[in-house]
């Protein structure tokens, strides 16, 4: 069986709305799972440059699946893989929530196989 590995990465530029407010961080970041494949979440890697904690969320089909809280300065590490599969059409994306104000980038690495 052959997989193929996709990434949703980049540094993206933020302006909080508050950590009840999540956003899509960039409109080039949907990702939907090809017909015919299933995709896999391997990890999970990010990076916050602002002062203080923000959230980044991945969202399937629009709600939530998994919440990555990155401490003020800080960085994550999640592996995913074998957590559960995506199936066809499944759509994901990435948002971020940060306080109110707070302008800053945060550093983003989303790791798929689809197979």
């Amino acid at each position: 069986m052959q997989s193929v590995p996709r990434f949703l990465q980049g540094i993206y530029r933020f302006e909080g709305k508050g950590l009840d407010q999540p956003f899509p961080l960039d409109g080039l970041l949907p990702y939907t799972v090809p017909d015919g494949t299933v995709t896999q979440p391997v990890y999970f890697r990010g990076g916050n440059a602002a002062h203080e904690l923000i959230c980044v969320i991945l969202m399937r089909d629009g709600t939530p699946m998994r919440y990555f809280p990155i401490a003020a300065k800080g960085d994550v590490h999640v592996p995913l893989r074998v957590v559960e599969d995506l199936e066809p059409g499944t759509s994901i994306e990435l948002h971020v929530a940060a306080p109110v104000g707070i302008a800053a980038a945060v550093v983003i690495d989303l790791g798929l196989v689809e197979v």
